[in-house]
């Protein structure tokens, strides 16, 4: 089930509303969430479910052993079962025809690849897990007793499949006691609709601008040297635009969600593209991901000892791995790692020094050529890709099938690049603290909020096919 459907928005949203606002109790409140929590996983594919409740129970019972047998090596047991299980299946489900196809290409025989599909969301249910293992064998969280509430803190419908990977300790409170006041409802429905806009109104009309540029993996690629040069960098910058309001608006609709049931949610995305350098731009981007790598496993010492770099190079191999099983994925990971090892050999001071046009500049760039690495998975397409970039292919500097796309998209594009930065937030306090509009801020935001509900649910009559981009990772 998708959070921009109408099954969604009108029926299955109003009917969690209902039946978890009448509920007296907070234990009542947490089987409203974990029963259509559920349903809302299994919608799609029902044997899934399975899979998610299977590792949910392992964990359990490992965190039981974490706690029953602290400081022992039966503790370590419990953090190496977990581990193996939860890797595992993901490994398995996610990498093994990966893996099968770079065997075969240096093997002088064939092995069969299978055919396993991806259950949707694994990735983030598996990396929430890891992550409350390990705070709970790190004593950083107690160990949840109860099999039903550590159900709901992984099943949690608003973050369960695309994310954001929410902490344990961030809502470790919350299970067990939290109000759902007007102030939080009102904002919540406001996150949520807001990214209901990114995602209906912005993402997936850029998207198919981009498609009509360079194709897609599902349906084949344009042949890009016929792409001019501007074309390309204009194609490459819809795709970070794309990958931005998809996924910032999938988290600002989850964050939303959560903070209607009285769930703080931490932000994922701090307005990206503003950034100065690239280590800025990945305190920004998927900050839940981003923490994670560097909370579990670039300051842990896997080798014996801690080493930075090897270490460093370690995390941005993970992170373009997470994304997906193909090659540009770890070409897209190590490609940001090499920058953020040059800006850390440079120093923050350094950094700081640089002008701040020339800082955005080079971080904008680097940024954009990430995003043509991430979108292109065919590697000859990826190596033609970067040819075009630079007029290596012959095309043309510029043609007139982009200047017309460009001009007829125009407002599109401008609106996307108004939006991806923090402008509508100043104007926001501007109102309030120059002229002391409050209410007319409220009343405004009401009235922003019904166009857009109506608008994206207009666009969503005739919408067959929008999945989000991050279902798939």
């Amino acid at each position: 089930m998708l959070f921009s459907d109408l099954f969604f928005l009108y029926a299955f949203l109003p009917l969690v509303m209902l039946f978890y606002f009448v509920s007296k109790n907070i234990n009542w409140k947490n089987a409203v969430l974990i029963v259509f929590s559920l349903v809302f996983y299994a919608w799609g594919e029902p044997l899934w479910i399975i899979l998610m409740i299977g590792s949910v129970t392992v964990n359990y019972f490992c965190g039981l052993l974490i706690e029953k047998y602290r400081n022992t090596k039966y503790a370590k047991l419990g953090v190496a079962i977990s581990l193996a299980v939860s890797l595992g299946l993901l490994v398995t489900f996610k990498y093994t025809g990966f893996i099968v196809d770079n065997l075969n290409s240096i093997l002088p025989f064939a092995i069969p690849k299978p055919n396993i599909s991806l259950p949707i969301g694994i990735s983030f249910y598996t990396f929430q897990i890891i992550s409350y293992i390990m705070d709970a064998y790190w004593g950083k969280v107690k160990v949840q007793r109860n099999p039903l509430k550590f159900l709901m803190y992984v099943s949690l419908f608003p973050q369960l499949v695309a994310g954001p990977i929410v902490r344990y300790g961030v809502i470790e409170k919350e299970i067990d006691s939290r109000v759902s006041t007007s102030a939080d409802i009102s904002e919540g429905i406001t996150r949520f609709i807001v990214g209901l806009g990114k995602k209906v109104i912005i993402a997936d009309n850029i998207s198919k601008i981009v498609i009509s540029i360079f194709g897609s993996a599902e349906k084949g690629y344009t042949d890009i040297s016929t792409v001019s040069v501007l074309g390309v960098w204009y194609g490459i910058i819809l795709v970070a635009l794309w990958y931005f309001f998809d996924f910032s608006g999938y988290s600002d609709m989850a964050i939303g969600l959560g903070r209607i049931f009285g769930f703080h949610f931490d932000e994922n995305f701090k307005y990206p593209f503003i950034s100065r350098n690239i280590t800025e731009f990945w305190q920004r981007w998927h900050i839940s991901l981003g923490s994670f790598f560097r909370d579990y496993l670039l300051y842990v010492p896997i080798f014996g000892k801690r080493r930075q770099y090897l270490s460093l190079f370690l995390v941005w191999f993970c992170t373009g791995l997470w994304h997906g099983a193909s090659w540009n994925f770890i070409i897209w990971g190590l490609y940001f790692g090499v920058f953020i090892f040059i800006e850390r050999k440079i120093g923050n001071k350094r950094m700081k020094k640089l002008p701040a046009a020339l800082s955005h500049l080079y971080a904008l760039i680097v940024i954009a050529v990430g995003f043509g690495i991430f979108h292109f998975e065919d590697l000859s397409v990826l190596g033609n890709f970067f040819k075009s970039l630079v007029g290596l292919n012959g095309n043309a500097l510029v043609d007139v099938a982009i200047q017309t796309k460009f001009m007829n998209n125009i407002f599109l594009f401008a609106a996307a690049i108004l939006f991806s930065m923090p402008v509508i937030p100043k104007l926001k306090n501007l109102l309030t603290e120059k002229f002391n509009a409050a209410a007319l801020n409220g009343t405004l935001q009401i009235v922003c909020n019904v166009v857009i509900l109506i608008g994206s649910s207009i666009l969503l009559v005739n919408t067959t096919d929008h999945p989000f981009l991050y279902f798939r990772f």
